[in-house]
């Protein structure tokens, strides 16, 4: 009975550690991890991308939802979530229901790279950089001159043949905006 007991312990110590993972770096995802952006940060890089209601927000691996959100109730904008995980992806579901925002938040389940993205007027991104450099030539194709694409804490490395502009960076808050040209 005893090696019952055990057994049944470590298995539920193996589940939960492996849900706990899950969170950290899901096994579908070799992209990023997901580390959370306080909403006061993420308010502050849509201030200063000045985001009001004309705009469309996309979240380029938008956790629990938090960027389209804040983008809809607060800046009135339309935002656009995208993510990979499951758990996620439905945390984030649920808060839009739970706001009331099914009208002005579009979550879809999947990899950023499979969608399209070219109606973004403002894209926001948290990613590490061997990501950001992969996502240039997507957002080159896809996005029109104009679009804002706020970065947090990583920056884009530009080149000179890029079509991409640092126009602010906020220290502070580890915002950095950019703008296709």
């Amino acid at each position: 009975m005893g090696f019952i007991l055990i057994n049944i312990f470590f298995g539920i110590i193996i589940v939960v550690s492996l849900v706990i993972l899950w969170f950290v770096w899901p096994p579908d995802s070799p992209w990023s991890p997901w580390w959370v952006v306080r909403t006061r940060q993420i308010r502050e890089g849509l201030r200063i991308a000045k985001v009001t209601k004309k705009d469309i927000v996309y979240d380029l691996g938008s956790g629990d939802g938090r960027v389209p959100i804040i983008a809809a109730r607060e800046f009135g904008g339309r935002g656009v979530g995208i993510e990979i995980d499951y758990i996620r992806h439905l945390t984030a579901w649920l808060k839009v229901r739970l706001y009331n925002l099914k009208d002005k938040v579009t979550l879809k389940r999947g990899n950023f790279f499979d969608y399209n993205i070219s109606d973004a007027t403002v894209v926001f991104v948290y990613l590490i950089p061997r990501v950001l450099e992969k996502l240039k030539p997507k957002v080159f194709r896809e996005l029109k001159k104009g679009t804002k694409i706020i970065s947090y804490k990583y920056k884009f490395e530009i080149r000179e043949k890029d079509k991409l502009k640092l126009v602010r960076s906020d220290t502070k808050n580890q915002i950095h905006l950019y703008k296709i040209t």
